[in-house]
C-alpha cells in the first residue's frame, strides 16, 4: 500500500513540473560538493598523533577529501566532471599522488546503458569503458527538502570493486590479529594495515521535479535527478541547479587513452599497488641488512 501511494506521489509531483523537460534540447546543470572523512589519528604509522599534526594533515589533505564538480545532463545522456579551481603551485604534495586515484570526466548514457570515464593513473591514461550497471534501489516514503526541491529516499548496498581510496581504511587490530596468530613475525608492511570493504551503504535523496534518471558520479536509476548521496564516508550534495541555460554544453564521451573495461583497469591497478608493495619490502629488507 505504501508503494503504491508513493508511485501516485511520484508521479502527481512528475506531471506538475514536467513543463520543459521533454523538450527536444532539454539541458540541466548540477553542481556538486563532496567530502570525504577520514579519521586522521589512525595514520600516524603506529605513534599517536597531537592534535596540531592532526590538524595539519587535514589542511594538507582537503584539496584531495574536499571537492566541487558539475554534472551537465539531458534526457539520456550525462557527463560529470570536477571543478577547476585555481590552487597555489606547490602547497602541498597530494596533487599529482590524488589523481591517480580520482577519476577523470565520466559520461553515463542511461538508454544505450554506457559509461565511459577519463581516467589517469601514476602519470598514464586510460579511458574506461564498460556497461552501465545500476543499484538495486528501496525506495523509501521519507521526505526533505533540498533548497527549493522536494526528494525522496532511496538506499541500496553497492559493491566496491578495485582500489577505491573513499573507502580505504586502517585494518581493525583484532581482525589483524586474528589473521597473524598463525605468525609469530609482525608485519611492518603498511599495506597490511589497510583493507578495503566489499561493499557500501548507499542513501540517495532523488526529486522528481526534474523527471530525469541521472545523479552524481556512478549513481543513476532513480525516478528524479539525485541530489544527494551518502556513501560510506563520502557525501555528494547539490548546491545549485539550472534548467535549459542560455549556452549549451556539449556533452560529448571522453576519447583520449589505453580503452579498457572496468574489470581490465582493476587488474591494472591491483598488479601496480602490488608492485609498489614488494618495492617497499625490498627497501625495507636493504636497510635491515
Amino acid at each position: 500500500m505504501k508503494t503504491s501511494r508513493l508511485q501516485s506521489l511520484l508521479l502527481i509531483i512528475s506531471c506538475l513540473f514536467i513543463t520543459g523537460i521533454h523538450a527536444q534540447d532539454f539541458q540541466g546543470k548540477a553542481y556538486y560538493k563532496t567530502k570525504t572523512t577520514m579519521d586522521m589519528s589512525q595514520w600516524g604509522g603506529g605513534r599517536q598523533l597531537s592534535p596540531d599534526q592532526i590538524k595539519r594533515m587535514e589542511e594538507r589533505m582537503k584539496s584531495f577529501l574536499e571537492k566541487e564538480y558539475v554534472l551537465i545532463f539531458n534526457k539520456s545522456e550525462s557527463i560529470y566532471k570536477e571543478e577547476e579551481r585555481l590552487e597555489a603551485m606547490g602547497s602541498n604534495n597530494w596533487g599529482g599522488f590524488a589523481s591517480s586515484f580520482t577519476g577523470g570526466p565520466k559520461y553515463k548514457n542511461v538508454q544505450s546503458k554506457e559509461v565511459v570515464q577519463d581516467q589517469e593513473f601514476f602519470g598514464k591514461q586510460f579511458l574506461i569503458q564498460d556497461e552501465l550497471k545500476s543499484l538495486e534501489w528501496t525506495m523509501g516514503t521519507e521526505t526533505k527538502q533540498i533548497g527549493e526541491y522536494t526528494v525522496f529516499k532511496a538506499t541500496a548496498t553497492k559493491p566496491v570493486t578495485g582500489f577505491d581510496w573513499r573507502s580505504m581504511r586502517r585494518r581493525d587490530n583484532n581482525d589483524a590479529k586474528k589473521e597473524k596468530d598463525s605468525t609469530e613475525t609482525k608485519s611492518d608492511d603498511p599495506m597490511d594495515q589497510i583493507e578495503m570493504p566489499k561493499e557500501i551503504e548507499v542513501v540517495a535523496w532523488y526529486t522528481p521535479q526534474i523527471p530525469v534518471n541521472q545523479g552524481p558520479d556512478d549513481y543513476w536509476g532513480l525516478p528524479g535527478l539525485i541530489l544527494e548521496v551518502s556513501a560510506d564516508r563520502t557525501t555528494m550534495l547539490c548546491t545549485k541547479i539550472v534548467l535549459n541555460p542560455k549556452e549549451k554544453d556539449n556533452i560529448k564521451k571522453p576519447e583520449k587513452g589505453e580503452v579498457v573495461t572496468q574489470e581490465e583497469y582493476t587488474e591494472i591497478t591491483t598488479k601496480k599497488m602490488e608492485e609498489m608493495r614488494e618495492m617497499y619490502r625490498g627497501r625495507r629488507g636493504g636497510r635491515r641488512n
